[in-house]
């Protein structure tokens, strides 16, 4: 019982986002379910570009000019990259037909694959283990 209140509180906590995300996506006019199959790949197309570019603030955050004296990490701003990828992210598994149990399952499966090839050895590419996911 008490390991399934654990796997509840997050899951709860995850769904909210998603329900965030898609409040905010509707605000701005995009509305996912109604998606064409083009329409689906142009946006998962924008939302990994917009998750890229992300990606190069969070970078920015970072003092990675091992050449420039000035540079200082600036964790509050990384804070804020990291939470800007994920609106992304959800945006993105939203466009896939995703919903935060759909996300959570994935993830918990894609897991077990992880630890499985570090098991291994991970010494070479399998692609089937990872295709029950």
């Amino acid at each position: 019982m008490e390991q399934e209140q654990e796997r509840e509180r997050p899951l709860c906590k995850l769904s909210h986002l998603f329900e965030l995300q898609k409040k905010f996506s509707r605000r701005l006019g995009i509305e996912p379910d109604t998606f064409t199959d083009e329409e689906r790949k142009n946006w998962i197309l924008d939302y990994a570009r917009a998750m890229q570019q992300e990606i190069a603030e969070l970078v920015d955050s970072l003092p990675w000019k091992w050449w420039a004296k000035y540079q200082r990490f600036d964790l509050q701003n990384a804070r804020v990259e990291v939470v800007d990828i994920l609106h992304f992210l959800i945006s993105m598994a939203i466009a896939l037909g995703m919903d935060a149990d759909d996300l959570y399952e994935k993830f918990c499966k894609k897991n077990e694959v992880n630890h499985m090839r570090q098991d291994g050895g991970y010494e070479k590419k399998d692609r089937d283990d990872a295709r029950h996911i």
